[in-house]
């Protein structure tokens, strides 16, 4: 039963989907506030946020699952993914792609119950994930572009699905969704890169090309650094679009601040310790500024 379980988060990548989940169930919230801050409704209704929950963690185990699929062979050549079920000769392909169909399809219906459009997310969501970033790490290193689409849209799922049906969307509504999925789609640079830079030994044992010259150079180094530039004004946007504080815009630029000081470092000492540091920065900052947008959040 301990290797079962264990296997499992393996194949749904547990710490991967529970960050997925935890970021569409903050920006959940935060679009309830408005909903009550407009008197459209007296409560958090927390039935939905349960139901984003669990379709949001099916639809994205679903998603690891296939990429894990296609990638089968590949896991078997690195050090990090080759005791995963699949590769390791635990599990058939066949298992995965039936537990991957099942919680896809469950989950959307899940999702697609609380409005269209997160309904829709959710299986484009899967599609770019499983079937053109994964496929694209192998060729170019513009999957890490592509990738980040996916991988922003939690917060941009969260947000509409707490907004109901389309009679309840405003314009503000999409600005404030749109924003929501700006700062994490920015962050997810850094973000990636510095986790390329970290196994990249590991990674090209597969041929999987992600740093942006595809080699741990003077040139990779400056985008990570860049990008952390780029998220300095994206992160204060809350506040300049008015529906976040002082507080949450102090902290967006102590903890952007604090992120590029770790990509300058990788850029003037280019080694693996320097890269972990942006990596380990990366892993806190996004959910940090989520909740405390959420405590800070001003409805409109």
């Amino acid at each position: 039963m301990k290797l079962f379980f264990s296997d499992l988060s393996k194949l749904i990548k547990f710490r991967l989907t529970f960050l997925v989940v935890f970021s569409a169930s903050i920006t959940f919230l935060i679009g309830s506030r408005m909903q009550v801050a407009r008197g459209e409704v007296p409560a958090i209704d927390w039935g939905n946020w349960m139901i984003l929950v669990a379709g949001g963690f099916l639809v994205t185990a679903a998603a690891n699952c296939f990429n894990e699929i296609i990638e089968v062979d590949l896991d078997k050549l690195m050090t990090r993914t080759k005791d995963r079920p699949m590769p390791a000769g635990r599990m058939t392909t066949g298992q995965g792609l039936v537990l991957g169909l099942i919680m896809g399809m469950l989950g959307t219906w899940l999702l697609g119950k609380l409005n269209l459009e997160t309904g829709l997310l959710s299986v484009f969501s899967i599609l770019l994930y499983a079937f053109v970033y994964t496929p694209l790490k192998r060729k170019s290193p513009i999957a890490v572009f592509v990738g980040a689409i996916p991988g922003a849209l939690p917060p941009l799922i969260g947000y509409l699905a707490a907004l109901g049906h389309i009679k309840h969307f405003m314009p503000v509504d999409y600005e404030i969704a749109g924003i929501l999925f700006l700062v994490q789609f920015v962050w997810q640079f850094p973000h990636f890169w510095a986790i390329a830079w970290v196994l990249d030994d590991d990674y090209k044992k597969a041929g999987f090309r992600l740093l942006p010259t595809k080699k741990r150079d003077k040139v990779s180094a400056w985008f990570v650094f860049l990008s952390t530039l780029v998220l300095i004004p994206v992160s204060l946007m809350p506040t300049i679009y008015g529906f976040g504080g002082y507080y949450i815009a102090g902290f967006s630029l102590i903890a952007s601040l604090a992120f590029t000081w770790f990509a300058f470092k990788l850029l003037v000492k280019m080694d693996i310790e320097s890269a972990r540091g942006v990596m380990f920065c990366s892993f806190f900052y996004i959910p940090l500024v989520q909740l405390i947008l959420l405590f800070d959040f001003i409805g409109k």
